[in-house]
């Protein structure tokens, strides 16, 4: 393998069958390979320069997913698989919503988990270079780090997570041009859409309430109904203006009591409640 293409791995795992296997074929094929048996904290694996970790949730107990979320929210640059015996369609859906880049189940052959691991490096490579070349993008209130995956508003953090950022950058970076769900969830997850999944719609929620949390004047993603979303930045005081409520209506002159009626037809004036 070429050095540059070297993958620093760290495995969370108790199967030690799958590790031996999977520890001779990374190391013939020269990789660093790291093993543990249970969680390892995060700024650990920040020393360990990780190209990629491979973690079964079994392992963790109970605190599995809170660990898989912190992981993700701490270490957007770090490319995360799950490898794990039988999973239900939730439990994959939501470690993937969390930030999980790929989810193998088990019993899977050591090769097919080394590509995975191999592709997902290979898109955080990608990434992380893009990144490097891009400057801080400054829309509104709003400065958008790649190099730092993360967003700021006058200097503070939205405390965005990976996939928050991901799609934070990818609209952004289409300059006011309307990406449809699905190319924003094959850009962003790395794979076709299912039928029916709103990951793209949950997360934009997210990143509105953050947005509208820190920088509260102005709109920042527009809906397409029935296509997908916009980024475009605008002052919100352009809306509210428009919502102006209008004057009160002027009061009615009532008829002097020995006054004639001069119609029989009725005008009834009426005020919403």
């Amino acid at each position: 393998m070429n050095p540059q293409q070297t993958i620093r791995l760290a495995v969370i795992d108790t199967d030690s069958g799958f590790v031996t296997v999977l520890s001779k074929r990374a190391e013939a094929a020269g990789w660093q390979l790291r093993v543990a048996a249970g969680a390892v904290p995060p700024e650990e694996l920040v020393a360990m320069k990780l190209n990629a970790l491979l973690v079964d949730p079994a392992v963790l107990g109970e605190d599995g997913w809170g660990y898989l979320e912190r992981l993700c929210e701490m270490l957007p640059d770090l490319g995360i698989v799950v490898c794990t015996g039988r999973s239900t369609v939730a439990q994959r859906v939501r470690g993937l919503r969390l930030g999980v880049d790929d989810w193998i189940t088990k019993p899977c052959h050591p090769e097919e988990a080394m590509a995975r691991i191999e592709a997902v490096s290979r898109r955080r490579r990608r990434g992380s270079r893009g990144g490097s070349e891009v400057g801080p993008v400054v829309a509104g209130e709003l400065e958008i780090r790649p190099d730092q995956f993360q967003a700021f508003v006058s200097g503070d953090s939205l405390d965005l997570t990976r996939r928050e950022f991901e799609l934070l950058h990818l609209l952004a970076d289409a300059k006011g041009q309307v990406l449809e769900r699905e190319a924003i969830y094959q850009r962003v997850w790395g794979y076709a859409m299912a039928h029916g999944d709103r990951s793209v719609d949950v997360f934009i929620r997210k990143l509105r309430q953050k947005l509208e949390r820190r920088s509260p004047g102005w709109g920042y993603i527009h809906t397409h109904f029935g296509v997908g979303y916009r980024f475009d930045p605008e002052p919100a005081g352009i809306v509210k203006e428009e919502l102006v409520a209008a004057p009160p209506l002027a009061p009615v002159a009532e008829p002097a009591p020995d006054a004639e009626p001069a119609s029989q037809v009725v005008h009834t004036s009426f005020t919403a409640g």
